[in-house]
């Protein structure tokens, strides 16, 4: 990605390929235990024509990506701070013109990424469930790119997709698995082993593992608050593997 000129912090992408594995949760959990290690974080909700970050964390912004993307706001004058400590730029649920950028509008998003990166320490992005065109230049541009799976047979296809074509569209990029949901450390790894090997066996390398995130009942409870879990139950296991999932990134 050309950033333009000035220091830049890095991009992580969030993708998943398949809806509904966790995907915006670790999106919000992450940039919070980001800012409670101390980092300026903005959490780009990227999900073009279904972002929801706003509503799972019971905002109302004024602004948002559309605004930006038209010229009318620039990225910081769009975003909001979250109590927990974090930004947002949010996306626009159900916008078509959103949903089917074009190659010009794709460029635009890209470079606003690029102003975020300028002005944040760290920048997360919720990219959309699928592989569309848009999805995969911004996987592409990201200086990291973290594939969310769970032990599902359809999770693990889809997230396969999305390394392979990551392969194709940027070789030698920084891509790394994190499982979700899963019983124990020991499942996860386990999980994480199905899709190393298939990448190992197809595409001619593994996939690092970045983490493992276990099934924790106090996940959906917080997600039906609105409230982030690190705020409501900053100790419970889901909690404690997002912490070091965040270090781990950090180191």
């Amino acid at each position: 990605m050309n950033r333009g000129v000035g220091p830049a912090g890095p991009v992580i992408a969030i993708a998943s390929g398949k809806g509904g594995v966790g995907k915006t949760w670790l999106a919000v959990t992450l940039a919070h235990a980001m800012a409670l290690a101390g980092r300026r974080v903005l959490l780009l909700d990227a999900d073009l024509g279904l972002a929801n970050v706003d509503v799972q964390l019971g905002l109302d912004p004024t602004g948002d990506l559309a605004e930006v993307l038209a010229g009318r706001c620039p990225v910081a004058g769009a975003a909001l701070r979250h109590p927990a400590g974090f930004d947002i730029l949010p996306g626009r649920s159900g916008s078509g013109a959103l949903s089917a950028l074009d190659e010009a509008g794709v460029e635009r998003l890209l470079a606003a990424v690029g102003e975020a990166a300028r002005a944040w320490q760290t920048v997360l992005l919720d990219l959309g469930a699928g592989l569309d065109s848009a999805v995969r230049r911004m996987a592409a541009a990201a200086d990291t790119l973290l594939v969310l799976a769970t032990d599902e047979p359809t999770s693990l296809t889809d997230a396969y997709a999305v390394l392979k074509l990551h392969r194709r569209d940027r070789a030698g990029g920084d891509a790394r698995v994190v499982v979700n949901q899963a019983a124990d450390r020991a499942a996860g790894e386990r999980t994480w082993r199905t899709l190393d090997r298939a990448s190992a066996s197809f595409l001619g390398a593994g996939v690092p593992l970045a983490g493992v995130i276990r099934r924790d009942p106090r996940v959906p409870e917080a997600i039906r608050r609105q409230t982030p879990l690190l705020t409501r139950h900053p100790t419970c296991p889901a909690a404690e593997d997002v912490a070091r999932l965040a270090a781990a990134l950090a180191g």
